[in-house]
């Protein structure tokens, strides 16, 4: 159990500084740039959290999936100034720099997108107000739950020769790059440093 207090914040914190992430240069540089935010929060039992959200039904790219808040950077802007503006846009949630914790690994996407986590610190979550033209619901997410042995599992298909990564949330699979995001984040809480950029997508999700 870690409870949503400043002693968990500065665990975590340490985790994420004692991350080291890949190289930027290793990054394909045709990709678009994005990022979410992983988004920890107080669970229902004041247990640690992190938002997931079910993108609404009308969106035309990714529509009725389960993501973390966020999106494509814009013009100028970094992975951090993109994810805290999404979680603004999508969640009403205004956070600073002061919140964020760390990034993990880019992970390079089917559709044409480098996506950066960056990890951040919602204190203030009791004022999320999700917006209805880009989310159907938003999720809390006990850290318990993603540290179970059988959250994750691995299936292979016959489009790639990579791993297909599953997250288990209650009755349903998220996929990646959500799922692989939450895993390694999983991976640094725990100390280790997994690489997740060769896990691989469904194929429904490669447009």
């Amino acid at each position: 159990m870690r409870p949503f207090d400043d002693a968990t914040r500065r665990n975590i914190a340490a985790a994420c500084a004692a991350f080291t992430r890949l190289p930027e240069e290793k990054a394909p540089m045709a990709l678009k740039r994005a990022a979410v935010a992983i988004a920890l929060t107080a669970s229902e039992g004041d247990d640690t959290a992190f938002l997931l959200t079910l993108r609404a039904s009308h969106l035309r790219a990714h529509r009725g999936q389960w993501a973390l808040p966020g999106g494509r950077c814009d013009a100028g802007e970094t992975p951090v100034e993109a994810a805290l503006r999404e979680l603004d846009e999508e969640l009403g949630l205004r956070l600073t720099d002061a919140e964020v914790l760390g990034t993990l690994d880019d992970y390079p996407t089917r559709s044409g997108y480098l996506i950066t986590p960056v990890v951040v610190w919602a204190a203030a979550s009791a004022a999320i107000r999700p917006n209805p033209d880009e989310v159907a619901s938003v999720h809390r997410i006990a850290l318990d739950t993603i540290e179970r042995d059988d959250a994750f599992d691995f299936v292979a298909i016959p489009e790639s020769a990579r791993r297909v990564i599953r997250f288990h949330h209650q009755t349903s699979l998220i996929h990646a790059p959500t799922a692989a995001l939450i895993y390694q984040f999983r991976e640094v809480l725990a100390g280790r440093h997994t690489r997740v950029t060769e896990l691989e997508q469904p194929v429904f999700a490669w447009k």
